[in-house]
């Protein structure tokens, strides 16, 4: 099973008095990084909410938002009477200056000011804390089937890709043969264009060939390859995501096709290479997404 590294989460706490809205979302990152958007009484909870979310959801950028909307009998917005009558005196003393006379516009704009209306602060109650971590924990579970989701619909892309990869590969067979009789022609034509056919020992020509065509021999190669494409198959059905894993075997099925359209020295399999190495490709821009 993979997992995709982006996602969404939520959950909503009802209070007599209050409601908390908890939203997280996720996003491709090479670590587990968190960040918090939450009112200051929960900052002493942070720790939790980051050791909660990593052995939830392991790995990425991680954000979570809490977002606290009182009731009508519970505001927490307060005035602040201090910073109101020094804004008031300031404001006054301005206009008195400057000679206007209409006054009735001041208190709207000083309640616009930040440190006029403030937000009560109130002590984290412990019983409401394990109400909103269970409620915490459920945006993170909602988050990770939001993953499981997604990454069940790139494990069937993933599987159509390494099919197709295979399908090529096992088309190249039909070209080795014509192959190699094409490389021992082009040998013998090369020479006799440039030697006199009675000065040339035919059986050192053709040990001669012969080991050409063994360090241009693609068999090794194919086995390899399809060993990679099995073990990645394998990965994507493992229980825990390995997304790691699945890139480290893909950079591997890159080496051994490179070496394959290095070696090829045939245009129709060199063709094919391409398609394959496209297939590849497409794995590639994907795999950064799974954990």
């Amino acid at each position: 099973m993979i997992k995709s590294m982006t996602g969404f989460g939520k959950a909503i706490i009802e209070f007599p008095q209050k409601t908390i809205n908890i939203e997280v979302r996720s996003v491709n990152s090479k670590n587990f990084d968190f960040m918090t958007r939450i009112p200051p009484q929960f900052r002493e909870k942070e720790p939790e909410m980051r050791k909660l979310a990593q052995s939830i959801l392991m790995r990425g950028k991680i954000e979570l938002s809490l977002t606290e909307t009182q009731g009508n009998a519970g505001s927490s917005v307060e005035i602040n009477p201090v910073a109101m009558k020094k804004h008031y005196k300031a404001i006054e003393k301005i206009a008195t200056e400057l000679g206007l006379d209409n006054k009735s516009d001041i208190l709207s704009a000083i309640l616009r000011i930040p440190d006029v209306l403030v937000t009560a602060q109130h002590e984290l109650n412990p019983d409401e804390w394990e109400l909103i971590k269970k409620g915490i924990t459920q945006a993170f579970e909602a988050l990770d089937h939001f993953r499981q989701v997604e990454g069940t619909a790139l494990k069937i892309d993933f599987e159509k890709r390494i099919q197709n990869i295979a399908h090529f590969s096992e088309k190249v067979t039909a070209f080795e043969e014509g192959r190699i009789q094409q490389l021992r022609n082009r040998f013998e034509k090369d020479l006799t264009n440039m030697i006199d056919q009675n000065r040339i020992d035919r059986n050192r020509l053709e040990q001669e060939i012969i080991y050409y065509l063994e360090k241009l021999d693609i068999t090794e190669e194919k086995v390899r390859l399809h060993q990679h494409l099995d073990y990645f198959t394998t990965t994507l059905n493992e229980e825990l995501s390995q997304g790691k894993k699945l890139n480290f075997i893909s950079q591997e099925i890159g080496r051994e096709l490179n070496t394959l359209g290095s070696k090829a020295n045939n245009a129709q399999i060199q063709q094919l290479v391409v398609n394959m190495k496209d297939e590849l490709e497409k794995i590639k821009e994907q795999m950064l997404n799974i954990i």
